[in-house]
């Protein structure tokens, strides 16, 4: 149980970061309705393309700019991929993450592992680059702000809050409309085409933000460590949803529900590897179960619960 609690705040902020990656899936599964796969490929470049020009010098907030703008590109090719050639969306998606494998690879120079230099950053670049939780808040030596919770919460605050906006302009509400019925979008004279281009451009360029962040909170970039994100990002959205769907009705609440649900798949990864005591190299096993559980609740409820309510109101009449 010790374990647990010590490991609890490293998973809420690990959660918050992934739950900023599956802001970017909800976009593309459920408003623009896409099943795709570039996220695996696209959460490496963000963290790769970081790295890379921060420990060259680059200025933080620059290196944080390239990696999102980075993982606008990576949506751009699959977006076309999917409009312009026709190719069926899940597919353009394993295409993209595919090329993608040997991009990464030749920005961090190809070596598979690129860590950040964080002796001589500067205190603002500090506050975000040595994001892990290294000495104990409560004991006041580091300031509450510089908790990886609060940093990383502040930027999902703001992502929210910039997509509320967005989604309730002329071409956010293009973008909700495509997703929901492509043809009458059409009819109504919407280029559904760019439509679902720019969704996928702003969903990898959350995607790769969140692998820029993940590899400050690391103090690395790694080749693999986008691997199983659409899995996370999918987990996080039906989560959220599950739990949240009754409570939360504002879309800018549904995407808050989305970070939420990350972060409870995060402590509840930790819980059952740190009470049960399991061997971290099932840890790939547990994460499948958990999704499936997650995935099937749904199914569950719509399945027995709504006959169970039935059959209780007929008994009743």
């Amino acid at each position: 149980m010790l374990n647990f609690i010590n490991a609890l705040p490293g998973a809420i902020s690990q959660g918050l970061i992934w739950g900023i990656m599956a802001i970017g899936v909800y976009i593309t599964y459920k408003i623009l309705d896409i099943a795709y796969l570039t996220v695996d490929g696209s959460f490496c470049t963000g963290a790769a393309v970081f790295v890379v020009l921060y420990t060259t010098g680059t200025n933080l907030w620059i290196a944080m700019l390239a990696s999102l703008l980075a993982g606008m590109l990576a949506g751009l090719a699959t977006g076309i991929l999917h409009t312009f050639c026709g190719i069926p969306a899940i597919l353009a998606g394993i295409l993209t993450q595919l090329g993608l494998w040997s991009i990464n690879l030749a920005v961090m120079g190809m070596k598979a592992n690129v860590a950040i230099n964080v002796i001589n950053a500067e205190t603002l670049e500090r506050l975000l680059v040595s994001l892990r939780f290294v000495q104990d808040v409560a004991k006041g030596t580091r300031p509450f702000w510089q908790h990886p919770i609060f940093v990383v919460g502040i930027f999902t605050v703001v992502i929210i809050a910039i997509l509320y906006w967005f989604f309730g302009t002329e071409l956010g509400a293009a973008l909700r409309a495509t997703g929901a019925n492509g043809n009458m979008a059409r009819a109504q004279g919407i280029n559904t085409d760019m439509a679902k281009v720019l969704g996928l451009m702003i969903s990898n360029a959350l995607v790769a933000l969140s692998g820029a962040l993940l590899s400050q909170y690391q103090s690395f970039a790694d080749s693999s460590m986008g691997k199983g994100a659409i899995v996370i990002g999918l987990a996080a959205v039906i989560i959220g949803e599950v739990l949240f769907s009754k409570i939360f009705r504002n879309f800018g609440l549904k995407l808050l529900a989305v970070s939420i649900g990350a972060v409870i798949y995060y402590v509840v990864i930790q819980a059952v590897v740190s009470l049960s005591g399991i061997n971290t190299n099932y840890l790939k096993l547990i994460s499948a179960i958990i999704v499936a559980v997650f995935l099937s609740v749904p199914y569950w409820k719509g399945k027995y619960f709504k006959k169970s309510a039935k059959k209780g109101g007929a008994q009743n009449a």
